[in-house]
């Protein structure tokens, strides 16, 4: 498909869902989803570029080219963050007037220099997915940047969304779903061999389940209101069928390493990216909407997002087959 007619129905989806109204959250949880792919795929790229010619084995030779594929996703993903100009003054708290916790908040969280932090941010990013595709790049400086930046925009993008839980986990949180998010996708994308990505998704689903827990279990135990109110209101029916589909997928994960075969690890794949872009819809919209509900706006700003993003990707000149820059 060319890409003016994907554009043109991008747009249009947008536009009809900020006719609706209550966009923003929507369109900040589904471009979440899309920034999940590239920065997702740059750890495991590097993890994959680690083991050497020496150790190359079938996951690398099968999944790399399209992991490839999400990071050269991250000039499209930091260019469909402009829209985040007028989200983030509508749906966080202290761009509408709230009082600073602390005198450091009072000028951490201000909107010209979250802004500021999320452009900068966005290309130290470009410029990590793009060394990444060619040899002979710091690995440690990579992925030491990498886990920086994330640390820093989970706070601004999540945590400031909803004050109530002060987690230090959500930054770890959302780099292990990124990634499970990535590798989800490079298995579906993989046409030969994707049984070699069970063992990696399995360890990326336990530890991501396992996070939650251990989030969860502090919360209950603390017992403090505001924390719980946070999870009370990521509760009701669509709440609890996500974590039962979380608990599902991660067993499913380790189940496969048992006997791996290429449909049932494609079928556990989509399970795994369907649950991980909604777990990330279950960290924002219920900021702005008091629980976790599932809106037409959030299926247009997906289409819109992901239209748009397949059409600019199709008008990016230069793209090998490998679906990086030639």
């Amino acid at each position: 498909m060319s890409a003016l007619p994907l554009i043109l129905a991008g747009l249009a989806a947008l536009a009809l869902g900020v006719l609706l109204g209550e966009w923003q959250a929507a369109y900040l949880a589904a471009w979440l989803c899309l920034l999940a792919l590239p920065l997702g795929a740059l750890p495991l790229v590097v993890a994959l570029d680690a083991l050497g010619p020496a150790r190359a084995s079938s996951t690398t030779v099968s999944l790399r080219p399209a992991l490839l594929r999400c990071l050269g996703l991250m000039p499209v993903a930091a260019l469909l963050g402009l829209p985040l100009l007028a989200v983030v003054p509508d749906l966080y708290p202290f761009a509408r007037g709230a009082p600073a916790s602390t005198p450091l908040a009072a000028f951490w969280l201000t909107v010209p220099f979250v802004l500021a932090r999320l452009a900068a941010a966005l290309a130290l990013w470009v410029w990590l997915c793009r060394r990444a595709t060619r040899p002979g790049y710091p690995a440690a400086l990579v992925l030491g940047l990498h886990a920086v930046l994330a640390t820093l925009v989970s706070f601004d993008l999540v945590t400031a969304l909803d004050p109530r839980l002060g987690s230090s986990l959500i930054g770890l949180l959302m780099m292990v779903s990124w990634s499970g998010l990535a590798l989800a996708a490079a298995i579906l994308r993989t046409p030969a061999r994707p049984e070699s990505g069970a063992v990696p998704l399995a360890l990326l689903m336990a530890t991501w389940a396992f996070l939650h827990f251990v989030q969860f279990l502090v919360v209950w135990s603390a017992n403090l209101p505001a924390e719980v109110s946070w999870y009370l209101a990521r509760g009701g029916f669509l709440g609890r069928a996500l974590s039962l589909a979380g608990g599902a997928a991660a067993l499913l994960a380790a189940a496969l390493t048992l006997r791996p075969g290429p449909w049932a690890t494609r079928a556990v794949a989509a399970l795994a990216l369907a649950v991980q872009a909604a777990g990330l819809a279950w960290f924002v919209t219920p900021a702005a909407r008091g629980a976790f509900v599932v809106t037409l706006p959030d299926a247009l700003a997906g289409l819109g997002l992901a239209c748009l993003a397949a059409g600019l990707v199709t008008l990016r000149p230069g793209r090998s087959a490998e679906g990086h820059p030639a």
